[in-house]
């Protein structure tokens, strides 16, 4: 799933270099942190949030079918390199 999102992610952005995707467990959930850099927040977020909601039910799906329970957050602060 964090080859599915990075590559996603990548796609939409402008730095795509920036861009780090770290799986952080808690409480059976597996919760994937999205470190990218501030400009690049907006075209992830979208209008009302449409890009990252598409994005997070991708992820829902696609975890789904692995028996897998996952979310994603989108981290402010420095990407991590």
């Amino acid at each position: 799933m964090q080859e599915f999102l990075e590559y996603v992610v990548k796609g939409l952005v402008q730095h795509p270099d920036a861009v780090s995707v770290i799986p952080v467990e808690r409480a059976g959930v597996t919760i994937y942190e999205l470190r990218m850099e501030t400009s690049d927040v907006g075209k992830i977020i979208g209008r009302q949030g449409v890009t990252i909601n598409a994005i997070r039910s991708l992820l829902l799906v696609g975890g789904a079918k692995k028996g897998l329970r996952c979310s994603l957050e989108i981290v402010e602060g420095q990407p991590a390199q």
